[in-house]
């Protein structure tokens, strides 16, 4: 249990509170801030905040409103730590400003209540071998992994490096751990910006092979090399170009199709109509990187309308403030999009 021990509030230009939390004796600091300090680090950058470590108390030095939520994130800490997670700073970095965001902005979950730093934490995917757990590092991510485990259809529609695949990837892996589904299919439709198959050397395999990269480098980043050898050997993970799943019926299975904004409407149709039973179905894409021509349709934005109304299923979208790569890539993707908003207003 923490401990309140001060509350000191000077009068200068602004209100500055002061304030000690006892974590007790029996409490390992370490598993609560992190090696070298490296979790409060994260909420000081965050928040805005001062926070020190004299023994077993945290001591929290700012404006009034930034340490109560201080005080409110480390007592959620000590608790996410005492139901046995291991806290990774990158993670919640991602997951404190989401949380503080939510929060400033008054924006409540569909229950009316806004999403505590625990409710992220145990929204995890849990998978066993190179990762522990995942945790989404946003409120849409959120939204996304409590969506796939309620529902057997997601539609996840935003810019790259918002996590739809990846996350998409992990709720697979953790359904086939826990022997939900008996298999994993993985599509992608084999068409990029600038290329056709006819111009890749070797044979079909070696042509399709370079479109489905993307989800061999997923599943290695969370499982060993071997096990998703073996499993794909086996079939129980099979990755295949979306031209190849006519007729078939995915029974027992996780789905996903990737990129599905370059698939035109027959081929979305097709693969909408392949769901058996006991089977869920995930879909992404990105529908400003489409790269079909002209006068085709793009099966994603077609099913954004078409299949709106349908309660069965759940679409997500993700922002540009969702996008959990290299902080450049949210400037380029919201330069694009100011870009775009511009030309729109033309005459």
């Amino acid at each position: 249990m923490i401990h309140f021990l001060l509350l000191i509030v000077q009068k200068r230009r602004r209100h500055t509170v002061k304030l000690a939390l006892d974590l007790g004796e029996e409490q390992d600091l370490s598993s609560i801030y992190g090696r070298l300090d490296k979790t409060l680090k994260v909420m000081e950058e965050t928040l805005g905040i001062e926070a020190s470590i004299r023994g077993n108390k945290i001591f929290l030095n700012g404006d009034k409103k930034s340490v109560t939520r201080a005080e409110k994130f480390i007592n959620d800490l000590y608790s996410i730590n005492s139901d046995g997670y291991t806290i990774n700073p990158e993670d919640l970095k991602h997951v404190l400003r989401a949380v503080d965001d939510n929060s400033s902005k008054k924006k409540a979950s569909q229950n009316g209540v806004s999403a505590s730093l625990k409710d992220y934490f145990q929204s995890n995917i849990s998978l066993s071998s190179k990762k522990n757990f995942i945790v989404p590092r946003s409120e849409a991510q959120k939204e996304y992994i409590d969506s796939i485990k309620q529902y057997d259809m997601v539609i996840g529609i935003g810019p790259a490096g918002t996590g739809k695949t990846y996350l998409a990837m992990a709720m697979a892996v953790n359904a086939l751990l826990k022997k939900q589904v008996s298999r994993i299919v993985l599509a992608r439709p084999a068409v990029e910006a600038g290329e056709k198959l006819g111009f890749l050397p070797g044979d079909l395999h070696e042509k399709v092979n370079p479109y489905l990269r993307p989800l061999y480098d997923a599943l290695f980043d969370m499982m060993d090399t071997e096990k998703v050898n073996s499993l794909i050997e086996k079939g129980i993970i099979e990755i295949a170009p979306l031209a190849f799943m006519r007729g078939r019926t995915f029974n027992d299975s996780f789905i996903i199709l990737d990129e599905a904004q370059n698939t035109t409407s027959e081929q979305m149709k097709m693969f909408l109509t392949r769901l058996g039973f006991n089977s869920k179905a995930v879909i992404t894409g990105d529908i400003t990187q489409i790269d079909l021509p002209k006068d085709r349709i793009s099966g994603l934005i077609e099913i954004n309308s078409l299949l709106k109304d349908i309660k069965e299923l759940r679409f997500v979208y993700f922002s540009e403030k969702d996008v959990v790569r290299h902080k450049l890539v949210k400037k380029i993707i919201r330069a694009y999009e100011k870009s775009k908003q511009s030309r729109k207003k033309k005459p």
